[in-house]
Formats: C-alpha cells, sequence, structure tokens
C-alpha cells in the first residue's frame, strides 16, 4: 500500500506550496482468475482487483497545462490539453496524456492540473501497472476539474488511451476491474456488453497467490497484436463458411468450432480454439468458484494454462516452471495459471490457507533453482477499484 502521507509531502517538495491542497485518489491492479486473451474477442473473464495500488495527488491549475510527475522514476512531464502531443512514444506519459485526451473527446471538460504519481503495482509483471495508472491519473483529472466522471466511462477512456496513445489493441477487461472493482469478489464481465456479476472470493480456507516471474520478454507488445489479427482473420473465415451472424469469437460455441473449424489454418485455428475454449471455461469457473467447488475452479484454471501454452502461445519457460512447481505441491495448491498478457508477467494460484508457507518455501526454492531468479509472492485479497481518498491529517 502507498505511504499517503509521504505522497502528500512529495507534493509539496515537488511544487511548493500550492493554492489548494492536492487531493488523492487511487487505482488498484489486478489478478485475472481465468478468461486470458477473451476481452477483446467480445468474450468472458473473471478478474478481481489487487491490494496494490497506483495513487495519484492531485491540484487543479489555472490553465490548461498538466505537470506530473513520477515518484517512481523520478521524472518530470508535463503536456498542453490544448495541443495534443504526439502519439506512440513508448514512454509514461502516454498513458497519461491519453487518457486525458480521451475523456476530452468524450465531452468531460478537464483544467489544468499539477500531479504526483505513485505505484506499487509492479511495472511488467501482467498485473495491470498501465490501467491502474490510466484510471486513477483520470480520476485525477475529471475530479479536480469538478467532474464527477462515470467509472464505465472511466475504463472505457482508459482503453481508448491503450488504441490511441500506447498502441496497444487491448480488450476492456483491465480498466473496467480496475475502475469497478468490488472488495470481495471477482468479477465475471462480459465484454460485449459490459454487465458484470459479483462472485465472492471466500478466502477462509483457500488464498489467492500471485507469483511474479520477474521477466518480460520483448516480444509481448508485438504478439499481443498480432494474437488479435489472427482472431479477427478466424472469424472472418468462419462466417464465410457458414457461421454468417457471428461478430466475434464470443459467438462461436464450442460445437460450432467442432463442425467449422477444419476451415480455418493451422495456427489461426488454434488460437481460435483457445478463445473458444476458454469462454466456456470461464463461465464454469465462475459457477464453480459461487458454489465453493474448489477443486473444480483449480482443474479449469489448468486447462486454461495448457490452452494458452499449447494454443495461444503466450506463455514461456517461466511461467511454465512456477505452474509446474505449484501443481506439484499436492494438497497445497488447488489450481494455477499463466495471468495477463504472457510472455512473461505472472501466474495465480488457488491455494490452502494452511499450506500457505509450504507453497512459498518450495516455489521460491524450485523457481530460484531452475531460473537463477528469486520469484516476488504476494498473497491479495479482492479489493475495491478506483476512488478518492479521504484520509487527510
Amino acid at each position: 500500500m502507498i505511504d499517503t502521507a509521504a505522497l502528500r509531502r512529495a507534493f509539496l517538495d515537488v511544487y511548493g506550496a500550492a493554492e489548494q491542497t492536492p487531493r488523492l485518489f487511487r487505482a488498484p491492479g489486478r489478478v485475472n482468475l481465468i478468461g486470458e486473451h477473451t476481452d477483446y474477442n467480445d468474450g468472458f473473464v473473471l478478474p478481481m482487483a489487487i491490494d496494490r495500488e497506483t495513487c495519484v495527488a492531485a491540484a487543479a491549475r489555472a490553465d490548461r497545462r498538466v505537470r506530473v510527475f513520477s515518484l517512481n522514476l523520478g521524472e518530470h512531464a508535463e503536456f498542453d490539453l490544448d495541443r495534443p502531443g504526439m502519439r506512440e512514444r513508448g514512454i509514461w506519459l502516454d498513458y497519461v496524456e491519453g487518457v486525458a485526451q480521451a475523456l476530452e473527446r468524450r465531452g468531460v471538460r478537464l483544467g489544468g492540473a499539477d500531479l504526483v504519481i505513485s505505484s506499487d503495482v509492479p511495472v511488467g509483471g501482467g498485473l495491470s501497472s498501465s490501467a491502474a495508472l490510466e484510471v486513477s491519473a483520470g480520476l485525477a483529472l475529471a475530479s479536480v476539474a469538478g467532474v464527477e466522471v462515470d467509472r464505465v466511462e472511466l475504463a472505457l477512456a482508459g482503453q481508448e488511451a491503450e488504441h490511441t496513445y500506447v498502441g496497444a489493441k487491448v480488450g476492456i477487461m483491465d480498466q473496467f476491474i480496475v475502475a469497478l472493482g468490488r472488495a470481495g469478489h471477482a468479477l465475471l464481465i462480459d465484454c460485449r456488453t459490459l454487465e458484470t456479476q459479483a462472485i465472492p472470493v471466500d478466502t477462509t480456507e483457500t488464498l489467492v497467490v500471485i507469483c511474479d516471474t520477474r521477466v518480460k520478454h520483448e516480444l509481448s507488445a508485438s504478439e499481443y497484436n498480432l494474437r488479435r489479427a489472427e482472431c479477427e482473420e478466424g472469424v472472418e473465415l468462419l462466417r464465410r463458411e457458414g457461421l454468417a451472424n457471428i461478430r466475434a469469437l464470443r459467438d462461436v460455441s464450442e460445437a460450432d468450432f467442432e463442425r467449422y473449424g477444419h476451415v480455418l489454418p493451422e495456427v489461426v485455428g488454434r488460437r481460435c480454439r483457445h478463445v473458444v475454449t476458454e469462454n466456456a471455461r470461464t463461465l464454469d469457473a465462475a459457477a464453480a468458484l459461487r458454489e465453493r467447488r474448489l477443486e473444480e475452479m483449480g482443474r479449469l484454471m489448468l486447462a486454461s494454462h495448457e490452452s494458452l501454452r499449447q494454443d495461444y502461445e503466450v506463455s514461456c519457460r517461466e511461467l511454465d516452471v512456477l505452474v509446474e512447481i505449484a501443481t506439484s505441491l499436492a494438497g497445497a495448491t488447488l489450481g494455477a495459471r499463466m495471468t495477463g498478457g504472457g510472455f512473461g508477467g505472472c501466474t495465480v494460484n488457488l491455494v490452502r490457507r494452511d499450506r500457505l508457507e509450504d507453497f512459498r518455501e518450495t516455489i521460491t526454492r524450485g523457481y530460484t533453482g531452475a531460473t537463477g531468479l528469486t520469484p516476488n509472492i504476494y498473497v491479495s485479497e479482492a479489493g475495491e477499484g478506483a476512488k478518492e481518498i479521504n484520509d487527510e491529517v
């Protein structure tokens, strides 16, 4: 958790005595329990907000300039709301300016602001550090401008920032759960309609444990966009073959795929098979979690990882090693899978509470022995979504 008193002091150090006392806003990271690479295919996902967060101290300015300081990087940046900057610069400011310009395009009139940002969401860990930055910054900018922004609109603005300023054609899952997370629950999100169901995450006997590989392979961004293009190609081919009414892979049932999948090129077919089966697994997993059939939930998580590894090909050696070690702990681990875009990042594990220390020790020893790296291990409750922090002292 971020030290909010230190964040306020940092704001005064950076900007001096402001006319307004800075207000604080936060947005969490997230972990996806199941439903990977389904969101941009109009499918189903089951993420939860975690207790790591990005916090923004913000005060309004009289002009239309936004000045930003990142405590994590020790870097200053700024932009003018009336003169949009170059897109896809590959810098952290893309996320902040991108969400500001997206809100403006959606009719949210912003004003200038001074911001200081601090985060403990690991960058590159697949826990949505970028969505946490977009949503917290967007909420801060709208709020100090005197505008109450709808949380769904805020999430959509964050997604638009990724598309237009960052250059990543992401789905809506990350920004949506970061903006609308509910304490004690995962959200089953229909990524087409944006309808949600809150699914209780009971930690009485089991815990959600995140293991960070501490690697992020460089091909992740380009391969992400390639996977999306392959899925879109599959939809077009299936539509020509006879599934005329489908808009996305969300509309293809497992029975449909069995009947028509043979028309797809081998690689495209495997990509589509993952998405079709992952949608079914996600709906089954939500029911299993709701009914506390945790062994079934764990089985579905493992099946998801195998599909991501073999059909979607977004896993990597480090992720596979973590899953293999976790599943070797009979009686401790109910389920394990990679989470996030892939090619590094984290695994999510369902672990029996009374075996947590055994799990932690075995994972650390085994992963370090296999890779030479020490994994970061986090236990997380399901947390709240974005909000203003009211803790002034």
